[in-house]
């Protein structure tokens, strides 16, 4: 009960100074689309696959703005995009997505 050892207190206060002058904790990261990406998408028995263009998006053979509309397409309902096609997830750093390229 009386808290941290000296040697783990030291090694918290490192990480915070290195966060702190490396990394930009601030911002929220989001995976981001290059054009030429495929994503696929299996929805009640059929598999759906979008890809991404500078402007855009094509999916069965027609140009579409958003991700949104196409998903309300396949589904019949609202639907966030990114949420239906799985990419809204966070990243934690830039570096960490760049090393698995």
């Amino acid at each position: 009960m009386g808290g941290h050892s000296a040697a783990t207190k030291r090694q918290l206060d490192a990480l915070a100074d290195t966060l702190e002058a490396k990394a930009d904790i601030a911002k929220s990261r989001r995976i981001g689309l290059r054009p030429g990406a495929k994503l696929i998408r299996a929805w009640r028995g059929k598999t759906h696959e979008v890809v991404v263009l500078e402007d855009g998006f094509t999916w069965n053979g027609k140009h579409w703005r958003s991700l949104s509309l196409i998903a309300r397409e396949i589904t019949g309902t609202r639907w966030s995009g990114p949420r239906f096609f799985g990419i809204n997830e966070r990243i934690g750093s830039r570096r960490e997505s760049e090393a698995a390229q």
